[in-house]
Order: C-alpha cells, then structure tokens, then sequence
C-alpha cells in the first residue's frame, strides 16, 4: 500500500514542499583516482534458498524460483566468516590505493559506508583505519545512510577536498549479509507462516555480500583522474518505516518500497533538470542494485536508456552500500575518456542521490 506523507508544514503549498530539502552540489577540483572491489568467496545460489525452503513454497503453494523470476537474481556471495567483511573493505582499500598510485600516508580522510558492524562503538572505520596503517593524522569515522552511504561519503569527502582541508580521501564499504540470510530462512522455515508474510519477507534473500572502495583526491593534482562534478539529494523521509532490517531480519513494503522509490527518484531527476543538470544521455548509468524489477522501474520513470544501465544483482544480488560501488567498479573496464557516467540509487529512509562522474 502506498504510504502517505505528512501534512504540509504551515506556510507551504505542495508545489514548494517539493524543492524543501532538496540538496545540489557541484564540485571544482575533485577526481575518482582509484575504484575496485573485493569478492567475498562463497557463492550462495537462489537454487539452494528454493531447496531448503521446499517444504514452506510446497504449503503456501508458491513455486519455485522467485528470486530468479521477479528478482532476476541467481546467486549471491558471503564471506568464510560473517566477520570478514572489515577484512573486505581493508583489501579493496589496498587496491584502491594501488590504482590510484597513492600511499596510505597521503589520506587525510577515511570515511566507512557500511552499515554491516558489530556493535554500537567503535566505529567499523576504526577498525579499517587500523588494519590499513594509515596515518594518525587520517580523519576517520563512518556514515550510515542505508544503500545510499557510499555516495555520501564521497560527496562528504569531495567538498572537503574542494574546500582546501584534505588532498585524498578513502571510501569504503563492507557488507556481510549471511547473518540476515539465515534468519530469514529460519523464519520463513516456521510453523504457520502465511502467504503474505513470506512474501513480504523472501526479498531479504537477494541480500549478498561483498565490499569496495574508492580513492578520491585533487584534481589539479591528477590530471589523469576522473571528475568528479557534483549531484543532487532528496529526501521523502515520511517513508522511513518500508524497509526496517537488521541481523535478525528484514520487513520490507516491496510495493511501498518500489513505488514511492520511484516517484523520488522522479522527483529528483526533474529537480536535477531544473538545477542545470543534464542526464538524459549519459554513457553509462551505474543505480544502487536491487532487482530487475527496481531496474526495470527506474528506466521507465528517467526515460534513459536500458542498454546503457549497469547490472550486477544477477551474479551478486544487493550488496547494500557496496553494491553501487563494486557495479562502478565492474564497468570501469569498459569506460574510455570522455565517458559521462551518473551513479544513482535510493536508500531505506526514503532517501536518493545521484552522483556525475567523466571517465
């Protein structure tokens, strides 16, 4: 069901609600230096969720091959051990570091984007922090912002860096999702479970894991580098109990989720127009990864052209924040110079960003 926002804030009509809030940014000297991912090693097919949950599809009367039919995803991956994900951020960070030809002593800024941890305190960044040698003089911390938190950290780390406080900056994000996989299965394995109540549920099996990471610095330093330009936010928070998740489980509106996703996403990319920004032919459009169906939805409401959309939930599901990040990294192989790219996506809250990028 589609939820409702609240009512307007006295004084604004619904057509100035729609730019409250709204966030664009440019950047004038910023380039992406280094992207690159670490593969969690296991490889969990939606083949081998549909067998251990043969007995429950068997008396709900559900088929076989939901995730690979409406999700469109056929496997994901997980670590060796659920802890592993800080060990996956610390080695795409090496990489990062290693393409970009930048030592570890030249990062001022290191922000983690994940929202996989293990407790309240300390900060997952800390611990990545430690484990990479960086200096003591590094800035640390984490941003959480759902799915969103990776381009939030590197529009945070941009604006430093344009404001003359850091040279470089490292972005990273590692996810574990095993743990909310588990527990799903064993929910949706118990006695008296309804139709709905597995369907609302069985998207949490397209979680994966994985991590990556990005070195951005000075682009007058790094004529090389690739530009980064700037984005635009909005926000449509009034939505922020559709997806509610955490080790134990994910509750997910998928309908909730999905149209009101899209009509923020709408929302945005007019906004974006309307500030100057100009996306509709784009070389290459790297969205948060979340299904087919959220791809396919996406493309209709921009008009921008399927062929041109990167995807990599079919081998690797949602990997949360990780996700935008490994599929920019994927494509990278593909990219030439000139190459205009926009990394765009939504987040649990309901919030969205999209960011531009020339290759």
């Amino acid at each position: 069901m589609k939820t409702q926002p609240p009512q307007p804030t006295p004084g604004l009509n619904a057509n100035s609600r729609s730019t409250v809030g709204n966030s664009t940014t440019r950047h004038s000297n910023v380039a992406l230096l280094g992207i690159a991912e670490a593969i969690a090693p296991v490889e969990v097919s939606s083949a081998s969720f549909d067998e251990r949950l043969s007995d429950t599809l068997k008396k709900l009367g559900l088929p076989r091959k939901l995730l690979q039919r409406v999700a469109g995803v056929l496997t994901r991956r997980n670590w060796n051990n659920p802890t592993d994900y800080i060990d996956g951020a610390v080695d795409a960070g090496r990489q990062a570091l290693d393409e970009a030809g930048i030592d570890g002593e030249q990062i001022g800024l290191m922000i983690n984007a994940s929202v996989s941890r293990e407790g309240l305190e300390p900060s997952v960044a800390s611990a990545v922090h430690d484990r990479l040698g960086l200096s003591t003089r590094a800035m640390n911390f984490d941003i959480t912002n759902a799915c969103l938190g990776f381009v939030n950290g590197m529009t945070v780390a941009a604006s430093m860096i344009d404001a003359g406080q850091i040279d470089y900056a490292l972005i990273v994000a590692g996810e574990d999702m095993s743990r909310v996989q588990e527990s799903t299965v064993m929910r949706l394995q118990r006695e008296g479970i309804t139709r709905d109540e597995y369907l609302n549920e069985f998207a949490t099996l397209t979680l994966g894991s994985g991590a990556a990471a990005a070195v951005i610095g000075r682009a007058d330093l790094h004529p090389e580098g690739h530009r980064i330009h700037g984005g635009i936010t909005r926000a449509a928070t009034w939505n922020n109990a559709l997806c509610v998740g955490d080790y134990d489980g994910m509750f997910i509106d998928t309908n909730g989720l999905l149209e009101n996703g899209m009509e923020l996403i709408t929302a945005a990319w007019h906004e974006a127009h309307a500030c100057g920004w100009d996306w509709a032919d784009m070389d290459h459009y790297i969205p948060h990864q979340v299904s087919k169906t959220h791809v396919k939805a996406m493309t209709d409401a921009t008009g921008i052209d399927p062929d041109r959309v990167a995807r990599t939930y079919p081998d690797l599901g949602n990997v949360g924040p990780a996700s935008l990040p490994i599929s920019l990294a994927r494509t990278s192989t593909s990219m030439k110079a000139g190459d205009r790219i926009l990394c765009m996506g939504v987040g649990s809250g309901l919030n969205t960003a999209m960011l531009e990028i020339t290759w």
